[in-house]
């Protein structure tokens, strides 16, 4: 279950800043298979290094491009990886994946445990494909074992790229800073239209409240127009989720969503 919501003050803040200062001074340290890389970025930084640089980050791209390359219609589903079986987001996300599933999307996560591993599993039921698009990260994520195909991937940029360029829709699960940050970034491609427009759709309505609230004082200060804060909707359930989505669909998508939900 989730912890008793406490205030956090100006203290209390400040107090977890300097800790976590602390823990980040130097003694920060990759998993072994990961030296080579912390290698590669603590040195000089020549233009052949560079150059290799560059060719891992395009190998990866390549292989991204390849292995998706033949997914059906899909969204992307983020969230937490801190839930667990049983707590009500766990559960909430695992839904979101059955109606989409079900739907006949494809389910595209960042393939580890959490809000993440839900959704693949709830589409895993279903029997829609499920695809986990891993990240190498110092502290260990496995790959969730409810996806047809998992593919991992060491920069997170290449993997953000992946998330949003194969998918029709953005579905946002309760979530931290990463969840954010992919939350964030989909809606800043919409907003400079750089992509969609795609719906972006934030399912559980008591834990997106206070987001909702922190947009309208950002808008008081100026920093959001009104047309802008409406970046995504607030929604309590996965059908409503759903609806949105399928209302935003052009005709010829939607065709290729049927063909997908016979098989």
């Amino acid at each position: 279950m989730a912890a008793q919501h406490k205030k956090i003050t100006p203290q209390s803040w400040e107090k977890a800043w300097v800790q976590t200062w602390k823990q980040m001074q130097m003694d920060y340290e990759l998993p072994v298979e990961a030296n080579g890389e912390r290698k590669f970025l603590t040195e000089v930084r020549t233009w052949e290094k560079e150059k290799k640089r560059l060719n891992r980050i395009m190998k990866e791209f390549k292989m991204g491009f390849r292995d998706l390359k033949e997914i059906g219609p899909a969204v992307t589903v983020f969230g937490s990886a801190r839930f667990r079986e049983g707590d009500p987001y766990y559960e909430l996300s695992r839904k979101t994946g059955k109606v989409f599933g079900e739907a006949g999307f494809n389910i595209l996560t960042g393939g580890g445990p959490g809000a993440m591993e839900a959704a693949n599993r709830g589409a895993w039921e279903a029997g829609s494909p499920t695809y986990g698009l891993n990240i190498v990260l110092p502290h260990e994520q496995h790959p969730n074992p409810y996806v047809t195909k998992s593919i991992e991937f060491n920069y997170f940029f290449v993997r953000k790229v992946m998330l949003v360029k194969y998918s029709c829709a953005f579905i946002v699960m309760p979530g931290g800073i990463g969840t954010l940050d992919e939350l964030f970034e989909a809606a800043t491609l919409i907003q400079c239209k750089k992509i969609g427009p795609f719906p972006v759709i934030l399912v559980g309505e008591k834990f997106w409240s206070g987001l909702r609230d922190f947009v309208a004082f950002m808008a008081s200060q100026g920093v959001f127009s009104e047309e802008e804060i409406g970046f995504a909707r607030i929604v309590d359930t996965p059908e409503e989720a759903l609806d949105m989505v399928m209302r935003s669909m052009p005709p010829g998508l939607k065709k290729k969503l049927k063909k997908t939900r016979k098989k």
